[in-house]
């Protein structure tokens, strides 16, 4: 399929695409809205209780509409379909693309090498439940009989970001008797804080690594386990303070862990994906597994509106053509998401691996080398912290910045005004950045002449819009499924492969050499160059 579409700049689409950009780059916002009064109803799209304004962006209809022709041109939805099949669109790695089948309703099929994996899932799912109502309930007791009071999720990357994600996100729907936290640094800090003020009899650890080899994770819990049985003594003790979500059996048993209490998960899972999975096992003890299936509805919903909806109406399609627009025309760098609630503070950090380890690539599918830009860089903070940091430069600074703006409109919190004077915040700023200020309006104001420059907003920044009734374990599942999609459709017309990860590989490798010349204390020849070399006898000098 992918060896029959000709390079992005080569599809009938691209020159007419920059022909319209160079027709229409210059044009703003104000004229636009101008020219179209209905333009902030019109240019809006609603589906699945998520309401997604894209009307503050530089765009006419010709531009969706090429946009669009675009992305039929690049196979879009036979890659789609190839998807949702369980073909295998992982070339380098000859693997399924699955993480829609996580969520997929009991009933449903889905096959891969001749096998339904969907009650493989529920399988899964229905043995985490049984275990985290025995943790929640207190039946699962440590070692010394005392019920688990905190739990330590320990994992790095996907095994990581999304579980803390997700519960900072739906902390309010969690389990108040529980601690939990999360460890993923091989920085020996960020295990030592995690622990400082627990109880080893009261503690659980859960080590997801699927290999069982990750070298930060193994690390972490080797450390964990010195640390039970420093307190504990006995061997058996790592039995019932230790879980593992894991495919690595023997390694499990290794460790000391039942493998009982392993939880499998699978190679069509990728580990920025898999928050969904076993993986979310410290989501599920958190919120309940009533909560986490909630979640998982929430993602099914976006995905199958993502493999049914015309593209003129599919959020995730809409959303991942406009960083098109924005990325290969415009030539912008970075994308700001401004989440205005308080809980998703992890969201825009959960982001950058989703976006940026799945379409950081410079060849496309076949290996040749990509002449254009592909995945921006993903950024941001909570509103309206960011707005005494970074928006200066987002308003007026010499950087295009398009960003997603992300609210809810009902609290979770009810305190008075706050919601209302936070969302009025989000409003203007999306406001603020189409339309900004002209030097007449700012000499209106009875500004001195010399200060106007100071004061004036060129305005014409792009933004999305995105709206949600409540922050629900079910619309956190449909934010993260349509940020998940709009990278499948970013990747599907840059033809490159979203589910990869190559780039990770080369430090770990160098790495694993510099680690016995930094431990032995002897003077190993080094072999590096000479900046590498003279770092390492540096440390190793002052180590002693």
């Amino acid at each position: 399929m992918t060896m029959n579409i000709p390079q992005l700049t080569k599809r009938a689409a691209w020159q007419p695409l920059e022909a319209h950009y160079t027709k229409i780059r210059n044009m703003h916002l104000r004229k636009l809205f101008a020219d179209d009064p209905k333009r902030g109803e019109r240019m809006t799209t609603e589906a699945i209780g998520i309401y997604f304004d894209y009307s503050k962006h530089r765009i006419t209809d010709e531009t969706l509409s090429l946009l669009f022709q675009l992305a039929e041109e690049s196979g879009l939805r036979a890659r789609i379909d190839s998807m949702f099949r369980g073909e295998k669109i992982n070339i380098t790695e000859k693997r399924a693309v699955l993480h829609t089948a996580l969520r997929a309703p009991k009933g449903k099929s889905i096959v891969v090498d001749g096998e339904d994996v969907v009650p493989k899932v529920h399988t899964v799912l229905d043995k985490m439940t049984g275990f985290c109502n025995r943790v929640r309930s207190g039946e699962w007791k440590g070692h010394t009989g005392k019920p688990i009071r905190n739990v330590i999720n320990i994992g790095i990357g996907g095994s990581d970001l999304g579980p803390v994600m997700a519960y900072e996100a739906l902390r309010h729907y969690s389990q108040r008797d529980l601690t939990l936290r999360f460890v993923s640094n091989i920085d020996g800090t960020d295990f030592a804080e995690a622990i400082r003020d627990l109880a080893a009899e009261e503690t659980l650890f859960i080590i997801s690594s699927k290999t069982f080899t990750t070298l930060e994770t193994m690390t972490n819990a080797h450390t964990a386990r010195d640390w039970v049985l420093k307190t504990l003594r006995h061997p058996a003790a790592v039995a019932r303070h230790f879980v593992a979500i894991s495919t690595n059996v023997g390694e499990v048993a290794k460790f000391g862990i039942d493998t009982t209490n392993m939880f499998e998960f699978w190679d069509w899972v990728g580990g920025r994906y898999s928050m969904d999975s076993a993986i979310g096992l410290s989501t599920m003890i958190a919120i309940g597994p009533e909560n986490f299936r909630a979640m998982l509805d929430g993602f099914h919903q976006m995905d199958e509106h993502f493999r049914t909806a015309p593209f003129e109406r599919n959020l995730p399609v809409l959303m991942g053509l406009l960083g098109i627009w924005y990325n290969n025309f415009f030539g912008m760098q970075t994308v700001a998401v401004l989440p205005y609630e308080q809980y998703l503070k992890r969201f825009p950090a959960y982001l950058q691996q989703l976006t940026m380890e799945s379409n950081g690539k410079h060849v496309t599918l076949d290996g040749t080398e990509i002449g254009y830009q592909t995945a921006p860089i993903y950024w941001g903070e909570p509103g309206t912290n960011g707005q005494h940091s970074f928006y200066q430069m987002i308003h007026q600074g010499t950087k295009l910045i398009p960003c997603d703006f992300i609210g809810f409109i009902q609290p979770l919190n009810h305190l008075g005004r706050h919601h209302d004077l936070l969302m009025a915040n989000m409003f203007a700023q999306a406001e603020a950045l189409a339309f900004g200020k002209t030097p007449q309006e700012v000499q209106a104001d009875g500004t001195p002449a010399w200060l106007v420059p100071h004061k004036t907003f060129e305005g014409n920044r792009p933004s999305s819009t995105i709206l949600v009734k409540r922050l629900t374990p079910e619309a956190l599942g449909k934010l993260v499924a349509l940020y998940e999609h709009s990278v499948f459709t970013q990747g599907a017309i840059w033809q490159i492969d979203s589910f990869d990860q190559w780039g990770v590989e080369l430090g770990k490798v160098l790495a694993g050499r510099i680690i016995p010349e930094l431990e032995t204390g002897t003077e190993h020849q080094l072999k590096h160059d000479n900046s590498t070399n003279t770092l390492i006898q540096r440390y190793r000098r002052y180590k002693k």
